[in-house]
């Protein structure tokens, strides 16, 4: 008979289209492997958020491999320690594993490679970010050229199917319930409830975005509309593979319509390969300047953004859109984001933290590019001088009916004032059952105020 084989999950929680389960698969009977490392991240350690999603979805493959008649080993501790522990115990021939680019994945694999037979397979993303190179050979920083030459690689192989498995006998693991990984005192999930994590949750949901994804195009940016595809946080514990993805929507969808999603799906793996050359992204400015930005040390602001209580409405159903259901709509990501590092002179890694923790899709490339990019200070970013008008934005995007889910107190002004309520007729503040300053704050800066401070503040470190 032949050896065990170890599969060591990671953010690639999933059966089908998952080389390391294929390749394992293949070579003999295996064990199935998780590892809740709580010390190798650092302060990158996974969210409260995020942290509740991983209990659902290791549930569900847990389930999934019963159902095979195998089970899911889990254990806690540092990976790099207890998966040559668990391949020595069960004398596995190889322990197999998908490729990740976060630094401390490169760090586990490296020490792991040490002491055990590890096969490594691509699947996280599209391609590899180090096989997307320029004509000279060099890494690509910029989004637009690395995209198109990424469609050399595509359409990537079609995804396949789970393959046969035989189960090897595992050693004795924890109990997912013993993890704690779920909140309690208080519960604070109770919104959580929208979400189904895990592999048939992740296809459910690809099949209900098949539905509208010819209209993503507009449909991305209305908040108050169902436009996006809501597959972020399956995308991030790896539920379903970025290329089962792809291929369904290119299929699906007329080759023009499909593009805006497909490029999006691209900006998922552009984030890890800036990731790839940068590991520090999360915490360090792609461009020096902004090390000499003067932040504001402004703890009650950065506070009433984190509650939803900024007195800018759109901005405020975003920010409690995320405290409820762990998931913000991508066109106020950029909103809120943006009030916050401009309007607010906030440091950008004090919001970064804050998604990280409340954000069941977070991811540190995508993360940390996204909140860069808005500063400015990425690589491949916007103009520090990009600053958006929350009102604007709030009313070019029709966000009435989001507003008046996310932040009830308004629920009865008309769309002609909802989105800027300090500027509505005593009246109409009375008809809607509002009073500014108390049912509902008054704006904490007033956008020309918050403008240019910002833009002073980015002109003085620059000079």
């Amino acid at each position: 008979m032949s050896a065990p084989q170890l599969i060591w999950f990671r953010n690639d929680l999933r059966l089908a289209d998952q080389a390391a389960v294929a390749g394992a698969a293949k070579a003999g009977p295996v064990v199935a492997l998780f590892v809740l490392d709580n010390e190798a991240p650092g302060h990158w350690r996974m969210g409260a958020a995020q942290r509740w999603w991983l209990h659902h979805s290791l549930a569900s493959l847990g389930r999934d491999l019963a159902a095979r008649g195998g089970r899911l080993l889990l254990r806690r501790g540092a990976a790099a320690d207890v998966v040559p522990q668990v391949a020595a115990a069960i004398g596995a021939a190889a322990v197999h594993t998908l490729t990740h680019y976060e630094p401390w994945a490169k760090a586990q694999d490296a020490t792991v490679a040490r002491v055990a037979a590890l096969k490594r397979y691509h699947g996280a993303l599209l391609a590899p970010p180090a096989s997307v190179l320029a004509g000279g050979g060099g890494r690509y920083r910029i989004f637009t050229p690395w995209w198109r030459k990424l469609q050399d690689q595509m359409p990537s192989a079609p995804p396949r199917p789970v393959p046969d498995l035989a189960f090897a006998e595992a050693p004795a693991g924890d109990e997912l319930a013993d993890w704690g990984l779920l909140p309690t005192r208080p519960d604070w999930s109770g919104g959580f409830g929208v979400w189904t994590p895990g592999e048939a949750g992740a296809a459910a949901q690809l099949a209900r975005f098949l539905d509208v994804a010819r209209d993503y195009d507009s449909g991305r940016n209305l908040p108050s509309q169902e436009g996006s595809s809501r597959l972020s946080p399956h995308l991030a514990l790896g539920e379903i593979s970025v290329r089962q993805v792809w291929h369904a929507v290119a299929e699906a969808v007329p080759a023009a319509a499909a593009e805006p999603y497909l490029r999006e799906l691209g900006w998922r793996d552009f984030a890890a390969n800036i990731l790839d050359q940068f590991p520090d992204h999360g915490d360090v400015p792609g461009r020096a300047v902004f090390d000499s930005v003067a932040f504001r040390d402004a703890p009650d602001d950065l506070r009433a953004w984190q509650q939803g209580r900024t007195g800018y409405p759109i901005v405020d159903a975003g920010m409690r859109q995320l405290w409820a259901t762990g998931w913000m709509h991508n066109r106020v990501r950029m909103i809120a984001a943006s009030f916050l590092v401009k309007h607010l002179l906030i440091d950008w890694r004090q919001g970064e933290r804050w998604f990280w923790d409340c954000l069941v899709d977070a991811d540190l490339g995508a993360n940390s590019l996204g909140w860069q990019w808005v500063m400015g200070s990425g690589v491949d970013s916007s103009p520090f001088n990009r600053i958006f008008a929350p009102v604007t934005q709030s009313a070019k995007f029709a966000a009435g009916d989001y507003i008046r889910r996310w932040v009830p107190e308004l629920a009865g002004m008309r769309d002609a004032d909802i989105h800027a309520p300090w500027e509505a007729e005593p009246m109409m503040l009375r008809a809607a059952g509002v009073t500014l300053g108390r049912s509902y704050p008054l704006p904490i800066v007033g956008h020309a105020e918050g403008r240019a401070r910002a833009l002073a503040a980015y002109a003085h470190a620059v000079e």
